[in-house]
């Protein structure tokens, strides 16, 4: 059916088949990933509509506001691009959501500079189009994080290493270093890509003509210059980066063993769409997969090597230093397996079936923008999320109109719930910076002492013990502590409630705040003990 259809195909086939046939000119595959962003960004826009934005993607942006070779969390690269984003984007929800997708899209273009080393027209498209089936390129992708920025930075360092090892030239071992580099700035996990990397050269037949040319050479000291500023940093700054990642490694050979299993079933829940689809392609010829397998080329054959090692790697990791290992940190690898499958099918892949998956993929967009986002919207804005999405540009502004009317300034500086905070500093008019208030992680102290001078405001919700504890604690000169309840509201609809504990200390040079302002809001302001 599928040779018969590709003969004489249906009247509404046709405009695929045109499509199909333009692979090779340049315009296809660009078409299907603006698509595909236009389709997910409308998603987030409709779901999201009542939620504000996710508090990683916040944080992410408020990080990036004071540029630097390292945050107190994570390697820089989130940050970097949120900033570079919101200087030509306005700062709105829309405009970030537009950039979480944007960086889906430019993954899935990376992921197309990888298969066309292996294949021609209607199976680069396939590639990706199996990938749009996984929720890595969608739902994943909508935290912006130092996870989600990596699905575009691993393709394209794995389509850099590829060049690299195939010519052995300066100019793309140089680019191999730099993208690797980058890849680690995004996220130290990506050492596991850096190692595969190294793995892959050395399991591979031509590994004597690769590692007695210069190119590895020139890769591994590109790369290390530019490292260099952030291994700067992170000698000069206490390496506290690298304090939170250890904070992940307190488990147990029990526990390792139970993160492993998880994570690599994790990792085939998320491919387990695409892998039916495949095999519904595929069919009986599925029996060759023995045969096409050994008989790989050798640059598939080398990304076969990166491939297990990014997941065999991190497995032996895990087991032998007891650290969590969620699947979802390696959610952007899995299009090494895509092309793996798709490009080393040595048949022929009837174009029938590429168009019934685009028929799928189309279909599933319209779903999810049409069925699925109006009814997430409803749902949450009834439900409410756990981290409170519902309240943060309510919680934010309500904080602004407080702090104006007891000290008469800008809200200059915020602290607090970490996602509260991020929130404020995004959605506040005055878009105050972020003050962490602890020293490490879920270790809470004071803001620092320039914080302290100039005035600041922290804020938490009423459910969270943690937080209130810490405001009781606070003794900062004058102070008022304030609550108020926030309401979601979604296109004009009421939604579900929350309460907020508010502590504002004014400026020292303000510090004598109008007492009315205080009785008015039933406020306690008290001078430290």
């Amino acid at each position: 059916m599928a040779e018969r259809s590709d003969r004489a195909p249906a009247r509404w086939r046709r405009p695929f088949l045109r499509w199909l046939d333009a692979v090779e000119a340049g315009w296809a595959v660009p078409l299907l990933v603006a698509c595909f962003v236009a389709a997910w960004t409308l998603y987030l826009a409709i779901a999201y509509a009542g939620g504000g934005l996710h508090p990683d993607t916040l944080e992410a942006w408020t990080l990036g506001r004071n540029f630097a070779f390292g945050y107190h969390k994570h390697p820089p690269l989130m940050g970097w691009i949120a900033a570079s984003w919101t200087t030509v984007f306005p700062l709105s929800d829309w405009s970030l959501q537009l950039m979480a997708m944007a960086n889906a899209g430019l993954a899935l273009f990376c992921v197309d500079l990888v298969a066309r080393q292996f294949v021609t027209g209607h199976k680069r498209v396939l590639v990706l189009l199996l990938l749009m089936l996984t929720p890595a390129y969608q739902f994943h992708a909508q935290r912006f994080n130092a996870n989600s920025v990596l699905l575009a930075v691993w393709p394209l360092a794995t389509w850099c290493f590829l060049r690299a090892f195939e010519t052995r030239t300066a100019l793309w071992a140089s680019a191999a270093g730099c993208t690797a580099a980058l890849a680690m700035v995004g996220k130290y996990y990506s050492i596991f890509l850096v190692a595969s990397f190294a793995f892959a050269a050395l399991a591979h037949p031509a590994r004597r003509a690769y590692f007695t040319s210069a190119s590895p050479w020139i890769s591994a000291v590109t790369g290390l210059a530019v490292l260099s500023p952030h291994i700067w940093w992170l000698a000069t700054t206490g390496a506290s980066t690298f304090t939170y990642a250890l904070a992940h490694a307190n488990g147990n050979a029990a526990s390792s063993l139970i993160e492993a299993k998880n994570f690599v079933l994790g990792l085939a829940a998320a491919m387990g769409v695409s892998a039916v689809v495949w095999v519904l392609i595929a069919g009986r010829r599925l029996k060759q997969f023995p045969a096409d397998l050994a008989a790989m080329s050798p640059g598939l054959r080398l990304l076969f090597y990166v491939a297990i090692g990014t997941i065999v790697l991190p497995v032996l990791t895990s087991l032998a230093m007891g650290t969590d290992l969620p699947s979802l940190w390696a959610l952007q690898g899995l299009f090494l397996f895509v092309v793996l499958i798709v490009c080393g099918a040595r048949y022929p892949i009837e174009r029938f079936y590429t168009v019934n998956v685009t028929v799928i993929v189309i279909g599933v967009a319209l779903a999810a923008v049409l069925v699925a986002a109006p009814i997430h919207a409803f749902y949450r804005n009834n439900h409410g999320y756990e981290e409170g999405r519902n309240f943060y540009a309510q919680a934010a502004n309500e904080l602004t109109r407080q702090w104006r009317e007891l000290t008469g300034e800008p809200l200059s500086a915020v602290s607090g719930d970490d996602s509260l905070a991020f929130a404020t500093a995004f959605y506040s008019a005055d878009h105050p910076h972020y003050a962490r208030p602890f020293e490490y992680q879920y270790k809470w102290g004071l803001p620092r002492k320039t914080t302290l001078d100039g005035g600041w405001a922290a804020l938490c919700f009423r459910d969270q013990d943690h937080c209130g504890r810490w405001m009781e604690s606070v003794q900062a000169g004058y102070f008022v502590r304030r609550e108020f309840t926030v309401q979601a509201t979604l296109w004009g609809r009421p939604g579900v409630t929350r309460g907020v504990l508010v502590l504002m200390v004014p400026p020292h040079d303000n510090s004598a705040a109008p007492e009315s302002a205080a009785d008015e809001f039933g406020a306690s302001r008290r001078p430290a003990q």
